[in-house]
């Protein structure tokens, strides 16, 4: 079955944040949104005929994940990202960003300190300080328009007793890096020695772009799976944010205890009917959708990436390997970070995201989502080489 992905699907009045959120965060209802991190595309059909099915059945009362539910995941660790787990190190949270935030609850204390990569989800440093932990930034390393893990820097922050967990964002976001089993590996080691919890925020694993493989931090070493908690969905992969059917994949039974002791008492374990039956479709039915949709949303990236060369040389694309979020370094155009935003919503009409948001390093770099019909992505494009070229 051959997918439509130049559909253009009115999101008004779906109560979608990147439409009714324009005029609180930007100013402006009128703006292009390309900023918060969905993307425009119908979810697949095989998600959506589950869904209706569960729905005609008519009663939605207490629900337990089936079977089919873990072995879609199971398998579909096994066959994608080539990791093996047993349905017994799977379980259900509601939400990534929830899931690190209960991983810092239980593994820490208010005031250990916390290592996070930057520019990266600002989630990251806005939850750990939220809940009383200091952020220590061990920034990346842009390197011939790619990022790299700064692990000299890495080791001397380790070498600090407070320090108790790591939060890594495997592939990263915004710069789009497929970590390498080599890299992986290497930070798995440092943060092994120096006791490091490494909580794996993979919520963009299943968008390797072709080319790419994506590898679970876990997977790489026995040292990684000792010292690891990973957290995934289906999301990002098959347009679903809405329906909330993240997990967690722990293999160190102590550290999966741990974290069920903390899940359990509260009820945060159980999911919902819809997200179960989100998960198993897009998991047992949805592959040739995604590998169309990945295909699809590199040819918007190669798009974005011409376009900036022919059109506007002072933007680059940070090329990336995963997901449908481009890393836009518009240092060249030589404007503060203020006017730099101002020139994409006042005078481009464009919503994106302000890559100070990211942390350091995201001085002068805005983050463009590109999952949506070119038509749209080349409006957005034209307006803003007509503010930078009026």
């Amino acid at each position: 079955m051959q997918y439509n992905f130049d559909e253009i699907v009115d999101r008004s009045g779906s109560n979608a944040v990147k439409l009714e959120k324009l005029k609180p965060v930007f100013g402006y209802e009128d703006l292009i949104p390309f900023w918060v991190a969905d993307m425009d595309f119908k979810s697949p059909p095989a998600i959506i005929e589950a869904l209706k099915q569960r729905v005609e059945h008519g009663v939605f009362g207490y629900t337990l994940p089936s079977d089919a539910y873990t072995s879609s995941i199971v398998n579909w660790l096994e066959r994608r990202h080539r990791w093996q787990v047993k349905e017994e190190h799977i379980n259900f949270v509601p939400g990534v960003v929830k899931g690190f935030a209960f991983a810092i609850d239980e593994f820490t204390e208010k005031g250990d300190k916390i290592i996070i990569q930057p520019p990266v989800y600002h989630p990251f440093r806005i939850v750990t300080t939220s809940l009383g932990r200091e952020v220590v930034n061990n920034p990346l390393i842009l390197e011939n328009g790619q990022y790299k893990m700064d692990f000299e820097g890495l080791r001397r922050i380790v070498s600090d007793s407070d320090c108790k967990m790591l939060i890594l964002c495997n592939p990263h976001n915004p710069g789009g890096r497929v970590w390498s089993p080599e890299e992986l590996e290497e930070l798995a080691d440092i943060c092994y020695e120096n006791n490091i919890l490494v909580v794996s925020d993979e919520i963009h694993a299943d968008m390797a772009l072709p080319g790419y493989q994506h590898t679970p931090f876990a997977s790489v070493s026995a040292k990684a799976e000792e010292i690891s908690l990973t957290l995934m969905a289906p999301s990002k992969t098959f347009n679903i944010a809405g329906i909330v059917s993240s997990f967690a994949v722990i293999t160190n039974k102590t550290i999966r205890e741990r974290y069920l002791a903390y899940l359990e008492p509260r009820e945060l374990q159980q999911g919902t009917i819809f997200a179960f039956t989100a998960t198993r479709a897009a998991y047992d039915e949805c592959e040739e959708w995604l590998d169309q949709m990945l295909d699809y949303v590199q040819t918007n990236i190669d798009f974005v990436n011409d376009y900036l060369k022919e059109n506007i040389p002072e933007i680059r694309a940070i090329m990336p390997e995963a997901s449908f979020l481009v890393w836009l370094d518009c240092r060249a155009l030589s404007l503060s970070q203020q006017e730099l935003v101002n020139l994409f919503v006042e005078k481009a009409h464009l919503a994106l995201n302000n890559g100070t948001m990211f942390g350091p390093g995201g001085e002068g770099f805005m983050r463009l989502n590109v999952g949506c019909p070119r038509t749209i992505l080349e409006k957005g494009l034209n307006n803003l080489k007509k503010a930078v070229h009026p």
